[in-house]
């Protein structure tokens, strides 16, 4: 497979650095160029040619180092995505990619030394993934009269994740992932659209949409024999609404559909902006017997404050401290230390993102409740859950 990619190699050691540009091209890569350190770099980003797609950055450069490099990157747009390659321990990775994304620049991983092809390769396949379809996407997303036609007419609807028990791996539960089926046959993936949704005031009519949608799925499925919880993203803008909770209970009772088999997602970083209204409507939520989980634990700084101030029964460790926990001590004491917490408050928890048998045997020997990912099941649509 070819990559007609310009990628730019920042590496101050020879040797690796014509490792590096020799891997790439025997990858593929059309066009690979290297720079020994920072200023090179910039030099060459800002030179006035072709866009580059991918900069590797070693963090350990002389003079300036990778870190500062990647954030003068995002504070100049001079290229598409980034990726790290350092022996660096996964606590300073994990800082970095938050430090690009906060920026606005995409940040694709990290490779650790020594680099070899196969995971090269594997971040090159992620970026084509990603720019694939963004090259896709005709425009016509980033309209709000568009979006809300859409979520009217019921083409956003929810695809279903499953989360099975690792104890046993039976299915018991489903979150519901928003998805666009355009009248053209293309399904766009929420991040595709869900800040613009966001931006223009449009998540209580989506969340909405897919709760109703999740109901009819779950007595779809009930006729057949099977009883599957249903997880719905609750956005920070409908903790304003002190109506809510009584809205969202008819939703799913004119369905036939428990309140205790839903459980309503909120993000770690949702900030409840009229606490009075925000707390109220948490607690009569659990109080007509939904559930509420806090998504993408520990990738805010109100963990601890927001797990035993506010009435959650069940935590989701967030995908990036999954994602190759056997071999990163620190995210494994992260993750062990998370789940010890939940069991001590009662909280069930899922692990998020896992791809790999070995992030599902680390889970499971942490005593992790349930797992969700692509090595149990991508999204699917509702009709496709029982099989």
């Amino acid at each position: 497979m070819a990559f007609p990619l310009r990628v730019l190699l920042v590496e101050d050691h020879a040797f690796q650095r014509r490792l590096g540009l020799r891997m790439l091209a025997e990858l593929g890569v059309q066009t690979p160029l290297e720079a020994l350190d920072g200023p090179t770099a910039l030099d060459l980003l800002e030179g006035g040619g072709e866009a580059v797609d991918l900069v590797l950055v070693d963090l350990d450069l002389p003079g300036m180092d990778g870190i500062e490099l990647i954030r003068r990157i995002a504070e100049r747009r001079s290229a598409r995505a980034v990726a790290v390659v350092s022996a660096m321990d996964a606590a300073v990775q994990h800082t970095i990619a938050l430090m690009a994304r906060a920026a606005g620049l995409r940040m694709l991983g990290c490779i650790e030394k020594p680099m070899t092809a196969d995971r090269l390769r594997e971040l090159l396949q992620a970026f084509s993934a990603i720019e694939a379809v963004a090259a896709d996407d005709d425009g016509d997303i980033h309209s709000h009269e568009r979006i809300a036609d859409a979520i009217a007419a019921g083409e956003v609807l929810p695809y279903f994740q499953p989360q099975v028990e690792m104890r046993n791996g039976r299915v018991v539960a489903v979150e519901a992932l928003a998805r666009w089926r355009r009248s053209d046959g293309r399904v766009l993936p929420a991040a595709q659209f869900i800040s613009r949704v966001e931006q223009q005031g449009a998540t209580a009519a989506l969340f909405e949409r897919t709760l109703s949608e999740s109901a009819r799925h779950w007595r779809a499925w009930q006729s057949q024999g099977i009883d599957l919880r249903i997880s719905v993203n609750l956005s920070a803008a409908d903790l304003a609404d002190a109506a809510a909770a009584d809205r969202i209970e008819h939703l799913v009772r004119q369905y036939g559909m428990p309140p205790d088999r839903v459980i309503l997602e909120l993000t770690e970083s949702s900030a409840i902006t009229d606490r009075v209204v925000g707390l109220g409507l948490l607690a009569r939520l659990r109080l007509k017997g939904f559930g509420l989980s806090i998504d993408d634990f520990g990738t805010g700084y109100s963990s601890l404050a927001q797990l035993t101030q506010l009435p959650f029964t069940e935590l989701k460790i967030d995908r990036s401290f999954v994602s190759g926990i056997e071999r990163m001590p620190k995210n494994r004491a992260t993750v062990a230390a998370s789940i010890d917490l939940a069991r001590r408050l009662g909280l069930a928890v899922v692990g998020e993102g896992v791809e790999r048998s070995e992030e599902w045997a680390t889970l499971a020997e942490l005593g992790c409740t349930m797992a969700q990912g692509w090595l149990v099941s991508p999204a699917v649509p509702g009709e496709d859950i029982p099989a």
